[in-house]
C-alpha cells in the first residue's frame, strides 16, 4: 500500500436506528433526515452494488432523450447527487449539490427504507428501487470493499460472508434492505426492479422505467439507450466508470468499479459448503417474504 493510501482513514461503522453507516454519514444523518425534496424529485434507491450506477445512467438518458453528450456533462455523482454522502475526495456532498440544483432532480441513496427522509413519502416522490440477488450482491460488494479504501477493511472472503450475513457492512443488512422496500412497494409511489431482469432483457426494463417516468421515447432512442448502457460501454465511459475517483479513495489495481456485471458470478466464489450454509441462513431471514430473486439466468 502506497503512502497516499494513508491520507484518508477507513470509515468506522456507527449504528443509526439499527443500521451500520460510515461515521461521516452517521454523524451528519440528522441533516440528511431533515432534507425535504420537491415532489418532482426522483429517488433511486439500492443496496450498494446492485446496479445503482447503471440505473442512474439509464434514467439520465431517458430524461434527455438519449442524448449521450448531455449525459456526459459531468461525472455521475455530480449529475445525480448521492443524498447521504458527505464530501470525500472525488465525490461532492449530496446535500451541498442538491442545494445548488433546481428540481426536478435525480437523487441516489443506499439508505434502508426506514431511514429515507419522510419528505419523499409525504410529497409522493417517485422512487425506483433496484434489488440484486444476495449471493451476487455479496460478491460484488466484497470486491468493491477491497478497492474502496474509505470503507472498513473487508478481510478475507470466508469472514466477509459472515459479516454480510450479519449486516456488519456499510448500509447494514442486505436482507432488511430489500425486505423494507419490497413490503412497501404497493403502498408508495415505488417501482421495484430486479438486477437480473435488467441483465436478461435491458430493453424491456428500460421501457418499464420510461413508462413509470411518464415518458414516451421512440424505438430508435430506446435502442440507443440500451446500447449506451451496455456493460461494455459503461465500463469505457469516463463519467460513469468511477475512474475519476483518485487512488487514495479507490484502488483500481485491486478491482475495477464495474467488474463483471453478470448474474451467477457467485458460483466462482462460494464453495458448496459456504453456499449451503448461506442458503440455510437466507431461508430463515427471508421466510416472511416471497421475493422472486434469481441466482442464475
Amino acid at each position: 500500500m502506497s503512502e497516499n493510501h494513508e491520507l484518508i482513514p477507513r470509515s468506522v461503522l456507527i449504528p443509526i436506528e439499527g443500521v451500520l453507516l460510515a461515521d461521516h454519514i452517521a454523524k451528519n444523518y440528522d441533516a440528511v433526515s431533515a432534507f425535504c425534496p420537491d415532489p418532482s424529485d426522483l429517488l433511486i434507491a439500492t443496496y450498494p452494488k446492485a446496479g445503482t450506477t447503471w440505473t442512474l445512467e439509464i434514467v439520465d438518458l431517458l430524461l434527455h432523450n438519449g442524448d449521450l453528450e448531455i449525459c456526459r456533462r459531468a461525472p455521475i455523482p455530480v449529475r445525480t447527487p448521492f443524498l447521504e454522502n458527505f464530501a470525500r475526495v472525488g465525490i461532492p456532498s449530496g446535500l451541498d449539490l442538491l442545494a445548488t440544483m433546481d428540481p426536478p432532480r435525480v437523487i441516489k441513496t443506499h439508505l434502508q427504507f426506514h431511514l429515507i427522509p419522510k419528505g419523499f413519502w409525504e410529497n409522493k416522490c417517485k422512487v425506483i428501487y433496484v434489488a440484486r440477488n444476495a449471493k451476487d450482491n455479496l460478491v460484488s460488494y466484497f470486491h468493491f470493499n477491497h478497492m474502496n479504501l474509505t470503507h472498513p477493511e473487508p478481510g478475507p472472503w470466508e469472514g466477509y460472508i459472515q459479516k454480510f450475513m450479519r449486516g456488519q457492512v456499510p448500509w447494514g443488512s442486505w436482507y432488511e434492505h430489500v425486505k423494507g422496500y419490497w413490503k412497501e412497494r404497493e403502498n408508495k409511489n415505488l417501482l421495484f426492479l430486479f438486477y437480473e431482469d435488467m441483465n436478461e432483457n435491458p430493453r424491456r426494463e428500460i421501457e418499464r422505467i420510461m413508462r413509470y417516468l411518464d415518458l414516451s421515447l421512440s424505438d430508435d432512442v430506446i435502442s440507443r439507450i440500451v446500447e449506451q448502457t451496455s456493460f461494455k460501454n459503461m465500463t469505457t465511459n469516463p463519467t460513469v466508470n468511477y475512474s475519476f475517483i483518485p487512488e487514495p479513495v479507490f484502488d483500481h489495481s485491486r478491482s475495477t468499479f464495474m467488474r463483471k456485471g453478470i448474474v451467477g458470478d457467485w458460483k466462482n466464489h462460494f464453495t458448496p459448503e459456504q453456499a449451503g450454509a448461506f442458503d440455510e441462513d437466507y431461508e430463515k431471514k427471508m421466510k416472511e417474504v416471497n421475493i422472486p430473486f434469481r441466482t442464475q439466468l
